[in-house]
């Protein structure tokens, strides 16, 4: 149970450090504007947390599992700023996903060598991450005027245009996200454990 406890706790605390780096990641105007900043926290961040997380279990797969973890954390902070009345597009979902297979190739590939795992999918994932996400943001309709019409309430006042209507005293569905998905990580890493006991006993 605790090998269980503790991939769940790496996982939900790696997913807030990767989702919060450099604060570009959710938000469609910075993670527009910022491009270069957005790509090497975030290329950074994926390889760095994957890579322990899979050197950890020594299971090719793991990586994807992270990406497929901070996509899920990331959608629903997603639909937390839309249900306060943000916009759909007001928050950008980063494509983690096909990044982090082809680290998972890697490390596959090579017999799984960590140094091979971090050079060549290191160097995979930098150069892949920009390429998708640029493709993800051309597909938001206009990232500037969604910026100027709903600013962010954590922004300083001289960088706040316009004041929100909603969402004022909510400044948080980032940690709603991670709590949730905390909370739920827990009694599913648990019945894991229990179900390998089960298999092992069979």
């Amino acid at each position: 149970t605790t090998h269980y406890l503790f991939i769940v706790v790496v996982a939900v605390n790696s997913t807030l450090l990767t989702i919060n780096a450099g604060d570009y990641i959710f938000y469609t105007d910075w993670a527009w504007t910022s491009f270069v900043v957005f790509s090497i926290s975030q290329s950074t961040m994926l390889v760095v947390g994957a890579i322990y997380y899979m050197l950890f279990t020594g299971v090719p797969g793991t990586a994807t599992y992270y990406a497929t973890i901070m996509t899920i954390y990331t959608w629903v902070a997603k639909g937390a700023w839309f249900g306060l009345g943000y916009p759909y597009d007001f928050v950008t979902v980063p494509v983690w996903i096909p990044s982090a297979m082809l680290l998972d190739l890697t490390y596959w590939a090579t017999r799984r060598n960590k140094h091979a795992a971090i050079i060549i999918g290191g160097t995979l994932v930098g150069l892949s991450l920009p390429v998708f996400n640029m493709i993800n943001l051309l597909l938001i309709r206009d990232p500037l005027e969604t910026a100027f019409k709903y600013p962010r309430p954590t922004l300083p006042p001289y960088m706040t245009p316009i004041e929100p209507q909603v969402g004022k005293f909510y400044n948080s569905p980032v940690a709603l996200g991670a709590g949730a998905g905390a909370v739920l990580s827990v009694p599913i890493a648990a019945l894991g454990a229990k179900l390998n006991t089960w298999t092992y006993r069979w």
